[in-house]
């Protein structure tokens, strides 16, 4: 494992020695568990955006859509026993 510096402020440094002394954590703990957080957050949006480009990329090429009624209808279905499946693109 590597091991990296991360530069704060005197102000920042002393709120997160605090906090980690109230959840009885190491100030490096939090560091180390905040960035792990960011990450899988940030991956995840990252993901969710780079669907949603190919998405409209294929939009784009096909015209492909899902007309308006037909989601409200599958909606209709949520959380019920006769729960449908995502419509798929028509032309």
């Amino acid at each position: 494992m590597t091991s990296k510096a991360v530069k704060m402020d005197d102000a920042t440094y002393d709120r997160l020695k605090a906090l980690g002394a109230a959840r009885q954590r190491s100030p490096h703990w939090l560091m180390k568990e905040a960035i792990r957080q960011f990450l899988e957050r940030e991956e995840q949006a990252e993901h969710i955006r780079q669907d949603t480009l190919s998405r409209w990329a294929n939009y784009e090429a096909t015209g492909e859509t899902v007309p308006h009624e037909t989601v409200g209808a599958w909606l209709q279905t949520w959380g019920t026993e006769n729960e449908a499946k995502c419509p798929i693109n028509v032309a």
